[in-house]
């Protein structure tokens, strides 16, 4: 059975899973819960989507034992909070139900903030000038640059702890253009951020759309930990950029956004290695990891990764640097089975256009504080402070 397969069970299998009968399962399906298509060997029989099954099994599993459903949910399992920003089915991502790799096509990160943050496309007018903010320390990296001009931003923005979904729009945007101007310069962050870092890196069009791109597809990924600690930091009613500070602590933790310096890294080691195959297989055997591949909510890959991996291929597919990229990703997958994910792709990025060093995470980051951005305006309009309770497996208190 190959992997397409296996995503489709049939009724036995899947009531069996269940621990239901086949009747039940019917009643599952009519009621919206397991979807169902014809079997392709049969006309007469029915297959019934397995990550449904296993969902709903789930739920009824941590129904009956909530301690062990409350160690799970922290950790890729059933969602803890609702949001209405971004849905993944398991194929594809979709931000307020609009098709991310769609947006990634056309849209400008700041028309794709104005969505998540509004439900339309229409943008405000353009901000008004504002004091400026000094330049940090150039040397520094990206994400240091970053709290710096947002904790200045903070102390002199008289309408910080407007939390209304307006004003946290307009502090949004106010955002985003400081972010950009850590990665470019605060008095060159003018127009879209993909233009603004267009001209910091000195790309051509193409170069820039598919900066444009990564930037959407960036935007949001449901309650990744960045998000969740975005998420935590509004509950506490903190104002807008101490949610983009703290969601951007988070990011460039090397199990999140800072696996992109990883698989940098990792290519650079690799770029002079020949023949490619027989390094990843050395790099196996030594135990070390291929980075940038396999993503645990995405059954047949990263469609993130699919769209910027592609622009990149169509920009100039004779470069070195977009074979060794693609000769990399053949090769990967073929000795792991994994897919690029979207940390492979900012990487593969950084050094097709030949960014600094870093780059990816600034991408990444000014990307994904469009979604920061939206969960605070959700958090804020429930007025409930995030608080899970632990499970105490210390010693037990001594006896008086």
């Amino acid at each position: 059975m190959n992997r397409a397969d296996a995503a489709w069970i049939g009724a036995g299998e899947a009531a069996r899973r269940l621990g239901v009968s086949r009747a039940t399962l019917y009643a599952y399906v009519s009621r919206g819960l397991i979807r169902s298509q014809p079997s392709p060997s049969s006309t007469r029989e029915r297959t019934y989507a397995r990550e449904d099954v296993e969902r709903l099994r789930r739920r009824t599993e941590e129904r009956r034992a909530p301690d062990k459903a409350a160690s799970r949910a922290l950790q890729w399992g059933m969602p803890i909070l609702e949001s209405s920003i971004a849905l993944i089915d398991g194929q594809r991502l979709y931000y307020r139900g609009h098709d991310a790799a769609a947006l990634a096509g056309s849209r400008s990160l700041e028309e794709v903030a104005a969505l998540i943050w509004t439900g339309g496309f229409d943008l405000p007018p353009p901000l008004q000038s504002e004091a400026r903010i000094a330049d940090p320390d150039r040397s520094i990296p990206f994400t240091a640059r970053a709290h710096a001009l947002l904790a200045v931003a903070a102390a002199r923005d008289p309408m910080a702890m407007d939390t209304r979904p307006a004003g946290v729009a307009r502090t949004g945007f106010k955002i985003l253009r400081l972010l950009t101007g850590a990665a470019t310069a605060p008095d060159r962050s003018r127009g879209t951020a993909h233009a603004a870092l267009a001209r910091k890196w000195k790309l051509d069009s193409h170069g820039m759309e598919i900066v444009r791109a990564a930037l959407v597809l960036c935007a949001d990924h449901e309650l990744n930990v960045s998000a969740f600690t975005a998420r935590c930091v509004a509950s506490a009613g903190s104002h807008p950029y101490a949610v983009v500070s703290a969601g951007l602590a988070a990011l460039e933790g090397p199990r999140h956004g800072g696996a992109a310096a990883r698989v940098e890294s990792m290519l650079a080691s690799l770029r002079r290695s020949a023949p490619l195959r027989q390094a990843l297989a050395a790099r196996l055997r030594r135990g070390d990891p291929i980075d940038g591949f396999g993503h645990p909510l995405y059954r047949d890959g990263d469609p993130r990764a699919a769209v910027l991996l592609a622009l990149l291929n169509s920009r100039d597919p004779r470069s070195t640097e977009s074979r060794f990229i693609a000769d990399f990703a053949r090769a990967a997958t073929g000795a792991t089975g994994d897919h690029p994910n979207l940390d492979f792709a900012l990487a593969a990025i950084g050094r097709v256009l030949a960014l600094p060093a870093g780059s990816p995470l600034a991408i990444f980051a000014i990307g994904r504080s469009v979604g920061w951005i939206g969960h605070a305006i959700e958090q804020y309009a429930t007025g409930q402070l995030i608080r899970p309770r632990a499970k105490y497996v210390g010693a037990a208190p001594a006896a008086e």
